[in-house]
């Protein structure tokens, strides 16, 4: 068959870097929060990362076997998967729960529906969220953290603040407070955020809005006005800068035109505070940003640009 004409999957722009670079950009991007989870969980942190890790590989590798398909873990997909599902993870979670959650995320979210680029949602929250509706104890469960204080605590930050709590902002920063594996460190995500902006991985659209929506929604219906405590607290808490910086802006779910990421992080800001702060629950992230993963179409199809010179069709077929 010719080279000349290929069809493929999206995305379809085209740049010197292929997949595997980029996914292995984001696999060191991702480790220093990684370290710093395994540093401040312990052992069964790393058990966990690894066993996700393992288990997305192997079960994209049976699947490609068994659907007679090109072999696709070198393109080093899957590796990310496992990684961000085991960073998303609390350390008390028992492995085969991490592996469950893993073949999910790749099997059932990833491979039936074509493999890596015709994904409808991030496959390592697909996960993260069949993980929780079945085993929600199991993934609420914080009460083992002993972290670099050896304190012992069994809310997280934005738990504590839900009941009326105060938290302490600075040891959030740092990270050395109870929530999953990658989440905690804001400055060991952002030092890995910045090197994915640097290298051109991702821009700031996705993200920056989100942010930004999801701080004035907070200001707005919060409940606390501009109480600047509260507000970093939950703009570093719960997985925001987590999900923001390395899941919202996965290429395969996120929006490809400007203003399409600029709506799309709007809607995760607004997603997450309504999660948050009118929902039962502290936390939101994840379920914004597979909620929104769904509206990508249509964001897209209302924000491509025009080709010069093309009207827009009226009502009644008129241009």
């Amino acid at each position: 068959m010719s080279d000349l004409l290929k069809v493929t999957s999206s995305p379809h722009v085209r740049a010197k870097d292929d997949t595997q670079r980029i996914m292995l950009y984001v696999i060191i991007s991702l480790m220093p929060a990684t370290v710093f989870g395994v540093i401040n969980f312990g052992l069964n942190a790393l058990i966990l990362v690894l066993a996700c890790i393992a288990s997305a590989v192997f079960a994209e590798y049976i699947y490609d076997r068994i659907v007679k398909k090109k072999n696709t873990i070198g393109d080093l997909s899957a590796v990310v998967t496992g990684l961000l599902l085991g960073l998303n993870l609390p350390s008390s979670l028992p492995w085969w729960m991490a592996v469950l959650g893993s073949v999910f995320a790749i099997v059932v979210v990833k491979c039936l529906f074509g493999g890596l680029g015709q994904n409808f949602m991030n496959p390592a929250l697909g996960g993260r969220v069949f993980l929780v509706l079945s085993f929600t104890g199991a993934m609420t469960n914080f009460s083992d953290y002993k972290g670099f204080a050896d304190t012992f605590s069994g809310a997280t930050p934005l738990a504590t603040l839900k009941n009326g709590g105060t938290v302490d902002t600075m040891k959030m920063l740092l990270g050395t407070t109870p929530g999953t594996i990658g989440e905690t460190s804001v400055i060991c995500l952002l030092i890995g955020a910045i090197f994915l902006l640097l290298m051109g991985v991702i821009d700031l659209r996705i993200p920056g809005t989100y942010i930004i929506t999801f701080a004035l929604f907070t200001v707005l219906f919060g409940g606390h006005g501009m109480d600047m405590n509260f507000l970093v607290a939950e703009i570093c808490g719960g997985g925001l800068i987590l999900g923001a910086f390395f899941m919202a802006t996965d290429y395969v779910t996120s929006p490809i035109t400007p203003m399409g990421k600029i709506l799309f992080g709007i809607c995760l800001g607004v997603l997450t505070g309504i999660f948050r702060f009118f929902g039962p629950s502290a936390e939101g992230v994840s379920y914004a940003i597979v909620f929104s993963n769904l509206l990508v179409p249509l964001i897209e199809k209302i924000t491509i640009p025009r080709a010069f010179g093309v009207k827009r069709e009226r009502k009644g077929g008129e241009k």
